[in-house]
């Protein structure tokens, strides 16, 4: 039996450098492919493309990681933009909903990750918040500019989460945005110590749906991964 096929979203950038090169390029950390390639996955790449093309893309996967990156463009959930929110990605916007959209629709099992877990509250019609140190008083979920820095998180007992993550642990962490309403259906299942909600799942069971907002890929915990990756795992 084959390795389950993961497919990740990576960021557009206009202007990438490599050797002699500075081009447009689809780009992704590679903390991202190692993780599911370590946790017994084949990864795949998916770039940004017509989002009717999405769900041929997520067909073509037995697993998806919505992946980190930049702040969701606040019309996406009717919001004015902050001065502090970043640019907008419209692009990426577009084809990673219709992705996460085409992964709900058809049961693929999802893992949404820092921005992927933002996006899934907004595809469920929630929003964020934009500037989170205005909401907790602290900068601890984004200390330095390109540093990854820690804080402790607390799973919620009884849910998904819960069971494969059980204990409270320090979680590798880079954002400064988070969910302020929750979108249809979903729950938090995982805390900061500052009440900030660091992971969601559906209320009602179901497939395999998680997220959440730390940034596995810059850890050594596999263990979220190798679930989304025995979700996967064709019957």
């Amino acid at each position: 039996m084959g390795k389950p096929v993961i497919g990740i979203s990576t960021y557009l950038e206009p202007s990438v450098r490599w050797g002699v090169w500075d081009l447009p390029a689809a780009v992704l950390p590679s903390g991202y492919h190692r993780l599911v390639q370590r946790a017994g996955g084949l990864a795949v790449l998916l770039p940004p493309d017509d989002p009717a093309q999405a769900a041929a893309a997520v067909a073509a996967t037995d697993g998806l990681v919505i992946s980190g990156g930049p702040d969701v463009e606040p019309v996406r959930y009717g919001a004015e933009r902050h001065p502090r929110t970043g640019p907008a990605y419209p692009e990426r916007d577009v084809w990673e909903l219709a992705l996460i959209e085409a992964a709900l629709a058809s049961g693929t099992p999802l893992l949404g990750i820092c921005r992927g877990m933002q996006l899934l509250n907004v595809a469920l019609g929630g929003t964020l918040t934009q500037h989170l140190p205005e909401t907790v008083g602290h900068d601890g979920h984004a200390e330095r500019p390109g540093v990854f820095g820690h804080h402790e998180i607390k799973p919620v007992p009884g849910t998904r989460l819960g069971a494969i993550l059980p204990e409270s642990m320090s979680v590798p962490t880079f954002h400064h945005q988070a969910i302020e309403r929750f979108g249809r259906g979903l729950i938090a299942t995982a805390h900061a110590e500052d009440g900030t909600t660091e992971a969601v799942e559906p209320a009602e069971g179901g497939g395999f749906v998680l997220a959440v907002q730390w940034h596995p890929e810059a850890g050594e915990d596999l263990r979220l991964m190798e679930a989304l990756v025995e979700a996967a795992r064709p019957a």
